[in-house]
């Protein structure tokens, strides 16, 4: 299986981290021997993963971008859950999940699954049209979140949707005209909340598919919030709920 470029201290710290074995190599800028740089090389070196020296221009070039911070490494992919069925199957408990429904900014993806793993959601499920997929910028704004939180891509969202509500999952749309409060239902049950893109909000039959919508209130003079955000406050609101349910 073909190696994949990590790069940015937080992706490269994590894989070391959760699964050291799988990196082949770091390539560091060797004009930068800061405190954060010295901690990154010492957990390297622990792991007997090999150094390379690099100027910027190259480190540039592997991944497109300078946004790098002056380390990029080569690793082997994570094995994830691979497809919905095998995902559902392996979760134990009430699954939270999490539907991108529109979501082409891969900043806003990598936002999203690092929310994602915060709370403690099962997976990231999107379309596989319209929708960003994992490259290294998602994974640098993930912080290492691509590598721990799967990210399902589906052909028809509509039928995926549907298929949640046979396993008895919860599918709760957000939008911003619904009279029902994000804070009314009940969320300790299984539960997929499914989000729009910012401008857009959901497609008709996405949001037709939901068993109910809700708003997230608003109570300044901003008329939205960026899809992260939003995602963040449905995600805890269902994990507060599920624990105190726990400590009652």
């Amino acid at each position: 299986m073909k190696n994949k470029v990590i790069f940015g201290f937080h992706a490269v710290t994590s894989r070391l981290r959760h699964e050291a074995s799988s990196v082949e190599e770091i390539y560091v800028d060797s004009e930068r021997s800061d405190r954060r740089m010295q901690d990154l090389l010492k957990a390297a070196k622990a792991a007997g993963i090999r150094i390379i020296a690099a100027d910027s221009q190259r480190l540039d070039k592997m991944v497109g971008t300078r946004r790098h911070q002056g380390v990029v490494a080569m690793a082997a992919p994570l094995s994830l859950a691979r497809n919905l069925d095998e995902l559902l199957d392996s979760i134990e408990g009430a699954p939270l999940l999490l539907v991108l429904d529109g979501i082409t900014d891969p900043h806003n993806l990598g936002a999203c699954l690092r929310v994602a793993d915060s709370v403690g959601a099962h997976a990231v499920i999107a379309p596989k049209d319209r929708s960003a997929g994992i490259n290294a910028t998602v994974e640098k704004v993930a912080s290492g979140a691509a590598e721990t939180v799967p990210y399902i891509t589906v052909t028809n969202l509509a039928r995926t949707l549907r298929q949640l509500k046979e396993r008895d999952i919860w599918v709760v749309g957000t939008a911003d005209d619904s009279d029902k409060s994000l804070y009314e239902p009940d969320y300790a049950g299984g539960t997929a909340f499914v989000m729009g893109s910012e401008g857009e909000g959901m497609r008709r039959l996405t949001k037709e598919t939901c068993d109910e919508l809700v708003a997230i209130p608003m109570f300044g003079s901003v008329e939205s919030l960026n899809i992260s955000v939003a995602s963040g406050i449905c995600l805890y609101e269902a994990r507060r709920q599920r624990l105190m349910k726990i400590r009652q």
